[in-house]
This record gives structure tokens, C-alpha cells and sequence, in this order.
């Protein structure tokens, strides 16, 4: 499972023209289910978004995780982040989970979020959205649970 996080000041998801997620400060997470995942990776992989200190501190040093910098989490399901890139010309997607588990772990992932103590907006699994963001540094990455 994998995690791409952008630490942003604004964030927003749409689909058909419509804003069904938005967040001020905060992190975008753009999550990647992979076949072989489990229940003990996702758990894993949300703990460590969580907990991911990449917020400044009074002195301006990243030691600040998103709840201590009162910050709430957009999570953007993206298939594409289990692709495997390594030959060719076109991305092959043979490492992504089966979509009806990939929207699961998703569902829950963001629950888990949530149950950490967090603020979670979401996108919606399987739709074609527009994400726009303000990325905060930019400060950017790629979390992976295995």
C-alpha cells in the first residue's frame, strides 16, 4: 500500500463540477492499494500518515505531525500509484488490488484515519475527479506500508 502525501494549505476534490471534499491545512493523500495488502498494512500505512511529523515547529524544523499542527487529512483513492513503471512505455497495473478490495481498504483506511483522531475528507472511489491543492513548501512524500 502506498501513500503519496503533499502537505497543503488548501485542498479540494470534484467530480462533475461539484466540490465533494475540501480541506484548509492539512496533508492530500493519494492512496495506492496494491494485491497482496492487508488489514495489518493499511493499519500500518494510516498510522504512519498520522503520525508523519512534516509540519515546522516554533523553530521551524518538520517535528510536527498533522493533528499536532491542527491540520485534517484529504484522501484521494489513485489506483495509479500501484503501477508498475519499471519497462516499457505504458504503465502496467497488474500490482493494483482488485477494485472491489482496493475501494474496501480505502473505506477503511479512511475510518482509521478518522478513529486516530483526525478530520478526514474524501474523494470518491472510482470517479473521475479533479484535485486542486496549494502545496505548503511544496513538501512531498511517498509512504509505502511494505
Amino acid at each position: 500500500m502506498k501513500a503519496l502525501i503533499q502537505r497543503v494549505s488548501q485542498a479540494r476534490v470534484a467530480v462533475a463540477g461539484n466540490t465533494i471534499g475540501a480541506i484548509e491545512r492539512g496533508l492530500l493523500v493519494f492512496l495506492g492499494v496494491e494485491a497482496g495488502d492487508t488489514l495489518a498494512d493499511l493499519q500500518k500505512l494510516a498510522e504512519k500518515v498520522v503520525r508523519y511529523r512534516v509540519f515546522s515547529d516554533e523553530n521551524g524544523k518538520m517535528n510536527l505531525n498533522v493533528q499536532q499542527a491542527g491540520g485534517s487529512l484529504l484522501v484521494v483513492s489513485q489506483f495509479t500509484l500501484a503501477a508498475d513503471t519499471r519497462s516499457g512505455l505504458r504503465p502496467s497495473f497488474t500490482p493494483a488490488a482488485a477494485p472491489v478490495l482496493a475501494e474496501e481498504y480505502y473505506l477503511q483506511f479512511c475510518q482509521h484515519c478518522r478513529a486516530l483522531g483526525l478530520v478526514v475528507a474524501t474523494g470518491r472511489f472510482a470517479a473521475d475527479m479533479q484535485v486542486s491543492l496549494t502545496n505548503d513548501g511544496p513538501v512531498t512524500f511517498l509512504l509505502e506500508s511494505r
